[in-house]
């Protein structure tokens, strides 16, 4: 009796490590390719005062840099579809990018977006993974949803936030952790 009830606690814990070892790419998040990343800062974006989603920068480098990769996580506090952040962003990166950004280049990163987005609920984020060199990859509640292997998407997607000329420069000055004194 002794002896099965052993064999059947040995049996399980052997099932359970090869559970563990079989699926790590399960639990794998953004974290795992962006080591020793930190928050670097974070802030809300409203819009119209309404609480649309609370945004955080990592990255393993501060100040942070275009040279450098970063993780930019947006947890939304409403309900948005997944046409609206696409129509939203496509609209910033064709305003930023100016008459350099033509528009198959923008139907090919519409395609994109769709890929990696989601209708979002509120308390689910999505975060972007800036890779230089590489472009960048989306993670929907720490799940990778997709990858986007075109460097100039990625730089053109993560300037919404980060460029100079951003619609929100408080929100940018929050996330770079810049304040009045380190500008």
């Amino acid at each position: 009796m002794v002896r099965a009830i052993s064999t059947s606690s040995t049996l399980r814990r052997i099932a359970l490590l090869w559970l563990l070892m079989a699926a790590p790419s399960a639990w794998a998040d953004w974290r795992a390719e962006l080591p020793g990343a930190a928050l670097v800062g974070q802030g809300d974006f409203t819009w119209f005062g309404w609480r649309v989603y609370q945004a955080r920068l990592w990255s393993p480098a501060a100040p942070v840099s275009w040279e450098q990769p970063f993780a930019l996580e947006l947890i939304y506090r409403r309900e948005l579809s997944r046409d609206t952040l696409v129509q939203a962003s496509l609209d910033e990166m064709r305003r930023l990018g100016g008459t350099s950004v033509d528009e198959a280049r923008l139907a090919a990163w519409d395609d994109e977006m769709r890929k990696a987005f989601i209708d979002v609920q509120p308390g689910q984020r999505i975060t972007g993974l800036y890779q230089p060199g590489k472009g960048g990859s989306f993670y929907v509640d720490d799940q990778l949803r997709h990858a986007v292997a075109d460097t100039d998407f990625a730089r053109a997607f993560f300037a919404i936030w980060l460029d100079a000329r951003t619609r929100n420069p408080e929100l940018r000055r929050e996330l770079l952790g810049l304040n009045e004194t380190n500008p």
